[in-house]
């Protein structure tokens, strides 16, 4: 085949560092969520949908062929992390060092698109630190208690 083609979807998970809840204000989520999109994007991973709430970030995107999955993450935090700490004197601002990525059919892009765009509703009744662990539940992924939170 002289042509590469792919169908990727990865639906992303990070935190802040700590889960300190350094994204409260709507106005810094409502900036940051599109502009993590435009880095992405950038990087050759299509975002379809960005969300989350105070401590942390959900990313669904259409996969790049010509990135791994750590470059990725790596880019989005640090490029995000300096423009945090610069737009809005974030100067204590950090992401937590890991991350959680789940691969997505595309017959459930519709479902995991709006479980991101609800995490205002959702985590009303569950904390962060339970969503990731119910979402490595629901994807079969073995995790250490010990060293999954920072």
């Amino acid at each position: 085949m002289p042509q590469s083609l792919s169908a990727v979807y990865v639906h992303l998970v990070f935190s802040t560092k700590e889960r300190v809840p350094f994204l409260r204000h709507k106005t810094i989520r409502d900036s940051l969520h599109p502009y993590l999109g435009k880095i992405s994007k950038q990087l050759g991973c299509a975002p379809i949908i960005t969300g989350g709430v105070e401590d942390h970030v959900h990313l669904l995107a259409r996969f790049g062929r010509t990135i791994t999955q750590a470059e990725w993450v790596k880019e989005l935090k640090r490029v995000s992390n300096l423009w945090l700490q610069n737009k809005y004197s974030l100067q204590d601002f950090a992401w937590q060092g890991g991350y959680a990525d789940f691969s997505v059919s595309a017959s459930n892009l519709e479902t995991v698109k709006k479980y991101i765009a609800n995490q205002k509703c959702h985590h009303r009744k569950m904390n962060f630190q339970d969503e990731l662990r119910a979402l490595l539940r629901r994807h079969e992924v073995d995790w250490n208690e010990r060293y999954i939170w920072d």
